[in-house]
C-alpha cells in the first residue's frame, strides 16, 4: 500500500535528517581522547642527591638522605645501591579511521657506590623525570 506522503519533500527531509543525526551519533560515539599518568617509586630531590660526598658521606648518610634504595649490588667488598624514580605520560586520540598515541617515559636515577668500610667512593645520578610530556606525534 502507498502512503499519498511517502515521497514527499518532507519525507524526504525527514529521512535525511534521521540518517544524519545516526551518523553523527555513531562517529562521536567512536572517538575519544586518552590521557594517563604512571609512577613509579618517590621522587628524588636533587638538593639531597647534591649532600651525598664521596669521601665523606656514609651508607647511613645516604639512607637517611634518599631511605632504602631500590636495588643493592654486591660488588665484591663493595657494595652499590640503586635509587629509581620514573614518570611516564600518555596521551592519545582516537577519530573514527585514525589513531594517534604518543609515551614519554622520563627517570631519576641514582647509583651510590660504597667502600668496604660503607663509606660513599662515587655517586652519579641522572635526574629528568619531571621532564616527562603528554605528546602526540606529529606528522
Amino acid at each position: 500500500m502507498h502512503h499519498p506522503l511517502q515521497n514527499s519533500p518532507l519525507s524526504r527531509w525527514h529521512r535525511t535528517t534521521v540518517r544524519g543525526a545516526a551518523a553523527a551519533i555513531l562517529a562521536l560515539s567512536v572517538q575519544s581522547c586518552v590521557v594517563s599518568r604512571s609512577v613509579t617509586n618517590p621522587a628524588i630531590p636533587a638538593e639531597s642527591v647534591a649532600q651525598i660526598l664521596p669521601g665523606q658521606s656514609t651508607a647511613d648518610d645516604v639512607a637517611r638522605l634518599l631511605g632504602a634504595p631500590n636495588e643493592v649490588v654486591q660488588l665484591g667488598r663493595k657494595t652499590a645501591w640503586r635509587y629509581e624514580h620514573t614518570v611516564e605520560k600518555q596521551s592519545g586520540l582516537f577519530l573514527v579511521l585514525l589513531g594517534l598515541r604518543g609515551v614519554d617515559t622520563q627517570a631519576d636515577r641514582v647509583w651510590v657506590f660504597f667502600d668496604e668500610e660503607d663509606n660513599v667512593s662515587h655517586i652519579g645520578s641522572l635526574l629528568q623525570a619531571a621532564e616527562a610530556e603528554y605528546d602526540l606525534p606529529v606528522f
